[in-house]
């Protein structure tokens, strides 16, 4: 996984790339299943600037948007013409400046979590990543009057935002509440608590989530000359 990172990373740069090959993408339909809902199954709607890096051929441009509900990036052709990246870990994307990989990560009870995952983060020793998933909640039935004449409320769409630490190709969510985050990394729980109130971390706040992390790290590895793992002594919860 590191020398993939390394590998997409070194590829993008401003240059002109070739437009993206039939032989990455594959043909699709549009998702019609929560037309009449409020919210949106995409990241954004509109297609953005991204580049596509396949480890075997190169680098080529395209205008992607993420489908957060198929967990696909979709490629709009000539015409009405839809299709969706192909989901192989050898293939990434960078979509308006966010970078995405296909990983088939496992959780600390060796259950496979497989997806499109956004890299923050990453060293030698561990990566940050996020992950967009969709919540749905459904069309509703309400009463408006002892008559019983009813209306329906309609369903909505909310993406939500999961962050996880990844050490070789395991994965543990991070909580995003101060309690529950000390809990997890209990083993330095005092120093990280000081941290947080001295640096006024907020760690809903991405990039001081980011920095708590790194932070750990760096409290591990005072303890003993090598380096060491961080997802060693976590609960075994997700």
């Amino acid at each position: 996984m590191r020398k993939k990172l390394h590998y997409l990373l070194l590829l993008v740069s401003p240059l002109l790339f070739a437009q993206l090959p039939g032989s990455l993408i594959r043909s699709t339909t549009e998702s019609k299943e929560f037309e009449d809902y409020m919210g949106s199954i995409y990241k954004t709607r509109s297609y953005k600037d991204a580049n596509v890096i396949d480890e075997k051929s190169g680098t080529f441009d395209a205008k992607l948007r993420y489908n957060v509900h198929l967990d696909a990036l979709e490629y709009s052709g000539e015409g009405e013409d839809l299709y969706k990246v192909i989901k192989i870990p050898t293939v990434h994307a960078r979509v308006d400046g966010e970078y995405f990989y296909y990983c088939s990560f496992q959780s600390q009870r060796n259950q496979n979590r497989e997806g499109y995952y956004v890299l923050l983060e990453m060293n030698d020793s561990y990566r940050i990543y996020k992950k967009y998933s969709l919540k749905v909640t459904e069309p509703k039935r309400k009463s408006l009057s002892s008559s019983g004449s009813s209306a329906t409320e309609p369903g909505s769409l909310r993406i939500i935002t999961t962050y996880y630490l990844e050490e070789e190709d395991v994965i543990m969510k991070l909580p995003m509440k101060k309690k529950d985050f000390l809990a997890a990394f209990g083993d330095k729980e005092e120093e990280l608590k000081n941290y947080i109130k001295n640096e006024k971390i907020r760690l809903k706040k991405e990039e001081d989530l980011v920095r708590v992390v790194s932070r750990y790290n760096a409290l591990k590895n005072t303890d003993a000359s090598q380096q060491q793992s961080l997802l060693s002594n976590r609960d075994r919860r997700n």
